[in-house]
């Protein structure tokens, strides 16, 4: 515990974990818009479109300060998404074609123009690369005041806005007939997921970033019923990652930060997927086996009152090896559970051999309820 609290309470710690904290906190907000709209190549577009922004950011300034490249890269996104809807709009292309075109050709010409800066040997160019995978570690307290900075301008338009998004998520069609401007809204939430892509510059990196927008929603969606449940629990499970991956890295040096952040939110995914009330893989594979055991039991006990019926004593036992030569293996199984449940009980045959059973007045009440509702 010593060794983790001098480690926690390290400087450049200190700025990792509350950069991550940021980051994880916004991605997971603005995120879940982008999971909803089913959007989620949008913010691998946008990332990778921050990469030419970064490089010119950087031949502006002449210098690796968070400011000019955090602007660069704003911009090149907001451009980007204003391409991607203009090539929705105006071309024959779909969403998914026209975010796939922009996402390429940007990046190419982010790569190119990063190549030319390290081939001229720039200036303050070295350690330009590392916003392609991120570097944790580099972060000083001017970049947090600039990632809280955009953050919080994040979060404070998606609460002012917030009636907005959520009809323009759910039903655009809608607020286009009550003459909201729908393309502006879609403009003004695209350019905030290009805000997040900036948060996340310096600790994933423009390749990685795409996975902290989606994962974290992602996770959150299997929990949620509600739009403001589901982005409170992104931004949970976004900081919970965020912060996770960059305690591992620092625990363990030489693994890099922005790819175990990405592992501990596919982790919380995967995990979501599986356990998640209602959703969940395992979860569902329960309620499918209950419900399937349900019905078993209900078809013994209808079959069991109708037999004794048919012997005209409503208390007529039921021999079990007769019930198991109808339903096999799971006959045993289903008498167990009646008996636990009180609606039938074990008799000594007067006559013959074997196990026999008898239905209760509670199973006969039961039985009778169910027939009549098969029946109808």
């Amino acid at each position: 515990m010593d060794g983790l609290w001098e480690i926690v309470s390290d400087f450049t710690v200190r700025n990792a974990l509350l950069g991550a904290l940021i980051l994880g906190t916004l991605s997971g907000v603005l995120g879940t818009f982008a999971v909803l709209r089913e959007q989620s190549l949008l913010g691998d577009a946008l990332s990778h479109a921050a990469l030419p922004g970064i490089c010119i950011g950087f031949l502006i300034a002449g210098s690796r300060q968070l400011w000019p490249l955090a602007l660069g890269a704003l911009a090149a996104g907001a451009v980007a998404s204003w391409c991607v809807l203009l090539l929705v709009r105006y071309s024959r292309l779909k969403a998914d074609a026209s975010m796939g075109v922009v996402l390429s050709t940007f990046f190419a010409a982010g790569t190119v123009l990063l190549t030319y800066i390290q081939n001229h040997q720039l200036p303050g160019q070295a350690g330009l690369d590392s916003f392609l995978f991120g570097q944790a570690a580099g972060l000083l307290p001017s970049d947090l005041w600039v990632m809280g900075a955009v953050a919080a301008a994040g979060v404070g338009l998606v609460l002012v806005f917030w009636k907005e998004f959520k009809l323009l998520t759910f039903d655009p069609g809608f607020a286009r007939s009550l003459g909201w401007p729908v393309r502006l809204l879609e403009g003004l939430l695209t350019s905030m997921i290009a805000l997040a892509v900036v948060v996340g510059l310096q600790m994933v990196g423009v390749v990685l970033m795409v996975a902290m927008l989606i994962a974290p929603a992602a996770a959150a969606r299997q929990w949620a019923r509600r739009l403001e449940t589901m982005v409170v629990l992104a931004a949970l499970f976004g900081a919970t990652s965020g912060m996770a991956g960059t305690l591992i890295s620092l625990v363990r040096p030489g693994l890099a930060t922005g790819p175990l952040i990405v592992l501990a939110a596919t982790g919380l995914v995967v995990v979501s997927l599986l356990i998640a009330p209602e959703r969940g893989l395992v979860w569902r594979a329960v309620q499918r086996r209950r419900t399937r055991a349900a019905l078993e039991s209900g078809r013994v006990l209808v079959d069991m009152l109708q037999l004794a019926r048919a012997h005209g004593d409503e208390s007529y036992a039921s021999a079990q090896g007769m019930i198991s030569a109808v339903y096999g293996a799971d006959a045993e199984a289903a008498l167990l559970r009646l008996e636990k449940a009180g609606l039938v009980e074990p008799v000594t045959p007067e006559h013959g051999t074997g196990r026999h059973w008898h239905l209760t007045e509670k199973g006969r009440e039961a039985a009778r309820r169910l027939l009549k509702e098969r029946e109808e």
